[in-house]
């Protein structure tokens, strides 16, 4: 599990894949510590993935076909910027919200806009996840949790404050690019509740 609050960016030194089955080696001098291993949970673009090597300032996850196919880490290259989470720990302090790390579908940034301080983004809402992203509501974009501020039939938008443009790989986004989108969880078992209820 984890939070949505972004501990480093790392950098992506390798790239190897195999058919749809990807092992990436990604760097992070700020993110190594003594107590991270092998068979760690990281949420890599808010992606829940298992460290399996680790060397003295990077570290390999390998990612599984269906991740691929459903994420943005299918576009990463050599040198691209990901967002970095350790997962919480049990005793942990809990700002963002919960995240778990299980990407429901890759959206589209449909829009960028300055607003003073703030940066404006607004990204692709398919009709199946409408109903579980509601305004002043929690989403996690590529691993970062924010509150949603606007909600239409087709996009929601975030804001992002000059912390999390700094922190993040947020600011960096381009219209037409790819992010992982995870709704709140809260609201998964909410829709389901009320799905069943309705069945009977």
């Amino acid at each position: 599990m984890f939070s949505g609050i972004i501990q480093t960016k790392g950098r992506v030194s390798q790239v190897h894949q195999q058919w749809l089955e990807m092992t990436l080696t990604i760097t992070a001098p700020s993110l190594m510590t003594p107590s991270l291993k092998i068979g760690d949970s990281i949420a890599v673009n808010g992606i829940c993935l298992t460290v399996t090597t680790r060397q003295a300032d990077a570290f390999s996850v390998v990612v599984m076909p269906e991740t691929v196919r459903r994420t943005n880490l299918k576009i990463l290259v050599v040198g691209s910027l990901v967002n970095l989470e350790r997962a919480l720990q049990v005793n942990a302090h809990l700002d963002g919200h919960i995240v778990q790390g299980h990407i429901d579908y890759c959206g589209q940034v449909m829009q960028r806009q300055s607003d003073a301080h703030a940066l404006r983004l607004l990204i692709s809402l398919p009709s199946e996840y409408r109903a579980l992203v509601v305004t002043k509501g929690s989403v996690a974009v590529d691993g970062v949790s924010l509150t949603v501020v606007a909600v239409t039939e087709t996009t929601f938008e975030v804001d992002l404050i000059p912390h999390s443009q700094a922190v993040t790989t947020l600011s960096k986004l381009q219209v037409g690019t790819l992010v992982n989108v995870e709704t709140d969880i809260l609201g998964k078992y909410l829709a389901r509740q009320l799905a069943l209820e309705g069945s009977h």
